[in-house]
């Protein structure tokens, strides 16, 4: 799938990403050429250390490429300095952990306040209860994390990403920590978050079933891109990946 810069809501341009130097250094990526354009949902699948997480981390700002670039709309933002690149990341792009990254002792209302907090921005009550009525938590503003499911936490991790109304969404794994239908429900909110209000969506998954949701499906290997897949089924996913040794 090729788009034109100012077509996409995300693009990596020759991206490389390597740890330690000489003959020990690990290539996690091997120069990447991909665009997500708005509004589409993208999984991102291959074997263990094919460079996935990698490359979501460098898409979402939160690792800088070796060499190549990352761009968020027409602008590159892989060589900005970390303070406005912190500023435009938390304006532009959410990011949702496997693991939810909640704080216990807060509650959902806080959670959700919370990045805009520490980056010293106010966020308003009418923002934060929007984006839990989004991920169906509305009336649980004053819940804790420990008084809530496994999937309706990993809502109010959404709920977090979602509340500055970002153009791109990132999620490692979101279902990795979830039985089969609370996943299932996480993943029909991304969608929902595609298809009714127009945001790009970029996952990692291991599950062939989840990549299932996406529009697109993306196979690395060894740090490159090795397949593009358009709406492939499960059966279809696990096909390709089992040739991958994934």
């Amino acid at each position: 799938m090729t788009l034109l810069m100012t077509e996409s809501a995300a693009r990596a341009e020759g991206l490389h990403r390597e740890y330690g130097r000489g003959a020990a250094a690990v290539h996690a990526l091997r120069g990447v050429d991909l665009a997500f354009g708005p509004g589409t949902f993208t999984a991102v699948m291959g074997p263990s250390g094919s460079g996935k997480t990698t490359l979501l981390h460098c898409l979402a700002g939160m690792d800088r490429p070796t060499r190549g670039a990352v761009w968020w709309g027409g602008t590159e933002v892989s060589r900005l300095p970390e303070r406005r690149l912190a500023q435009l990341r938390r304006s532009q792009v959410g990011f949702v952990f496997q693991a939810f990254n909640l704080m216990p002792a807060m509650t959902v209302a806080e959670n959700v306040e919370l990045p805009g907090r520490l980056a010293g921005e106010r966020v308003g009550r009418t923002e934060v209860l929007d984006a839990l009525a989004r991920v169906g938590l509305a009336g649980r503003e004053r819940h804790r994390p420990g008084q809530l499911s496994g999937g309706q936490q990993q809502r109010v991790a959404i709920a977090r990403a979602l509340v500055s109304r970002p153009a791109v969404l990132f999620a490692d794994e979101p279902t990795g920590a979830l039985d089969r239908a609370t996943g299932h429900e996480v993943l029909a909110l991304l969608r929902a978050g595609v298809d009714r209000e127009g945001q790009t969506c970029v996952m990692v998954t291991h599950d062939p079933v989840a990549a299932a949701y996406a529009d697109r499906v993306v196979l690395l290997a060894d740090g490159r891109v090795v397949d593009d897949l358009d709406r492939p089924g499960p059966q279809s996913i696990t096909d390709r990946l089992s040739r991958l040794g994934g």
